[in-house]
């Protein structure tokens, strides 16, 4: 287990009802249905965009996102894309649905079907991923191929920088052990990662939720990508790695993994480790204070992982 003060759950600093613009606020509980009497900010996830549970004066409960076009284009549009790629998933996939959405005034807002749920625990627990896992195999059943109307790039052609961050890697820790033999890996990650499932790319425990049933539900579809169906499984286990689970055991037991040869892995590991080791060193965004400190750990995680997995250590 790698320890870790980064405060899971209240990592993010959003946007709160209050400030929104009053013809925004009128929009949004015009949509649904009844003024807006309490909202309660959802503070996980690493970006300041409004997302709120509301309840409404008639009882029923909303989940909102919100983007200013202007003081936050990048989660504006990462919120527009957000609205394309959940219109277009099928009704198989376990994640909630778009209900409604806006883009005018420049504002960016998203109704998204509330939830009875809660993140997972960490660290992590052992049922909890086990419904993550299942989760992501429903994923991967009902989105090989892709629907119709999801257009999506490759995750080759998506993460075709990466490989390069290496070379960031050699400039500022040049004597890093091992370091010509994880950038060689990272350097073949097109070779192993093609395949023609939906591939959500940003599977961690503040983008699940567990229902009181125990089942997951995946959210915040703002990256999918078309790829190999085992990669959102390799993706996930970090954070379950760091919290002293046994991933191995996992790879070997689960459906989409258990079949993948073991360099495929270490591929994707060490291209993971290059962005980690790359985006930890730079600055922090005042919109985000954690976000290094996360990124760093992950790095600290997944550089173990390889390593163990090389016989390097």
């Amino acid at each position: 287990m790698i320890p870790t003060t980064i405060p899971h759950g209240r990592t993010a600093q959003r946007l709160e009802w209050r400030f929104l613009p009053p013809h925004l606020r009128s929009l949004i509980e015009e949509r649904c249905g009844s003024p807006v009497v309490e909202a309660e900010s959802q503070d996980a996830g690493f970006t300041p965009g409004f997302a709120s549970v509301l309840t409404c004066a008639d009882g029923t409960r909303h989940f909102v996102k919100a983007a200013s076009v202007i003081a936050q284009r990048a989660f504006a549009n990462s919120y527009r894309v957000e609205a394309q790629k959940l219109a277009a998933l099928p009704a198989g996939v376990p994640a909630p649905r778009l209900l409604w959405s806006h883009d005018a005034d420049d504002w960016v807002a998203l109704g998204i079907e509330y939830v009875e749920a809660r993140r997972p625990h960490r660290p992590w627990r052992r049922d909890e991923l086990e419904a993550a896992l299942d989760a992501l195999e429903a994923v991967a059943e009902a989105l090989t191929p892709p629907p119709t109307g999801l257009e999506l790039d490759t995750f080759a052609g998506e993460l075709a920088t990466w490989p390069s961050y290496w070379q960031h890697v050699r400039q500022t820790r040049p004597h890093l052990p091992h370091l010509e033999e994880a950038a060689a890996l990272a350097a073949r990650f097109g070779e192993v990662t093609g395949g023609t499932s939906v591939v959500h790319t940003d599977v961690r425990d503040d983008n699940l939720l567990i229902t009181p049933a125990g089942s997951a539900l995946l959210c915040d579809w703002n990256w999918p990508v078309l790829g190999a169906a085992w990669l959102d499984t390799l993706v996930l286990l970090v954070g379950p790695c760091g919290d002293g689970l046994d991933v191995e055991k996992i790879l070997a037991e689960r459906r989409l993994t258990r079949d993948v040869p073991a360099e495929h892995i270490d591929i994707v590991l060490a291209l993971m480790a290059g962005y980690f080791f790359k985006s930890g060193d730079d600055p922090v965004p005042t919109t985000s204070p954690h976000l290094r400190e996360a990124q760093r750990w992950q790095l600290d995680v997944v550089w173990a992982w390889l390593g163990e997995r090389r016989g390097w250590w």
